[in-house]
């Protein structure tokens, strides 16, 4: 990995990884943990189960691993292959306790953070577990799959729930129109269309950094197992998930 591209090849990722790939010529990127085995753990909107047994697999098949697309009914958290996760993408691996100065010269969002990682170990217990249990309903700014694997990196649940969740792609879309609506009245000082990129880009760069989890004061470490009590989960699906435990299948790393 370098300044300018967190691209990687796969025989380079490790079980534990946070990895993403872009889609639609790089409007966004996916991302998911990899759990080794040419497997990955991400998530994505609800679909509905589409046999008989109440379990969800993606309409795809796989000819590499036959329960690739298996997810628990009514939840996002998916178990694919890394082909299928990819769909012929190139892999990128998101960096963890970069340095401030590194991270904004990041000019593109949800590629790296402040915040440490914690082991391995950790990171796909995280992951394993949520693919039993769920991870709430997917939202594009405040629930979505780069905030899933930055949970499953680091256990840190934002507390504001009206705010920006963990990504840093959801920061940099809300970010850049506000950066431009902050720095305009610099524009006073420094006229001309180079002072005007500058203020919009040092304002775009600094709300991306405010809205990092590894530098925000809303942040708590919170337990997997505690996770649904927090996000107010539990009551909810407190009878999904008993029915859900009692025949939820066993997959193996």
């Amino acid at each position: 990995m370098g300044l300018l591209s967190n691209k990687v090849e796969r025989d380079e990722i490790k079980p534990g990884d946070h990895i993403y790939t872009y889609r639609a010529v790089f409007t966004y990127s996916h991302h998911g943990i990899y759990l080794g085995g040419s497997k990955v753990v991400h998530f994505t909107p609800e679909k509905k189960p589409s046999s008989s047994t109440g379990k969800s697999y993606d309409s795809m098949s796989c000819p590499t691993f036959p329960d690739c697309g298996f997810r628990q009914p009514n939840s996002g958290v998916v178990l694919s292959c890394l082909d299928c996760f990819l769909r012929n993408g190139s892999i990128y691996c998101f960096e963890y306790g970069v340095t401030p100065s590194i991270f904004l010269s990041k000019v593109r969002g949800g590629t790296c953070t402040t915040a440490a990682s914690d082991s391995p170990e950790s990171v796909i217990h995280r992951a394993m577990y949520l693919l039993q249990n769920g991870f709430g309903n997917y939202d594009v700014f405040q629930n979505n799959c780069e905030d899933f694997a930055m949970y499953c990196k680091t256990g840190l649940l934002i507390m504001d729930k009206q705010g920006v969740g963990r990504s840093g792609q959801a920061a940099s879309v809300i970010g850049a129109p506000l950066a431009a609506m902050l720095s305009s009245p610099l524009t006073l000082l420094m006229p001309g269309p180079v002072g005007v990129a500058t203020a919009t880009a040092g304002m775009y760069c600094m709300s991306r950094y405010s809205t990092d989890i590894g530098v925000r004061t809303d942040v708590i470490k919170v337990a997997v197992e505690d996770l649904a009590v927090n996000l107010g989960w539990a009551t909810h699906h407190e009878g999904e998930e008993e029915a859900k435990d009692s025949e939820a299948p066993l997959i193996q790393l």
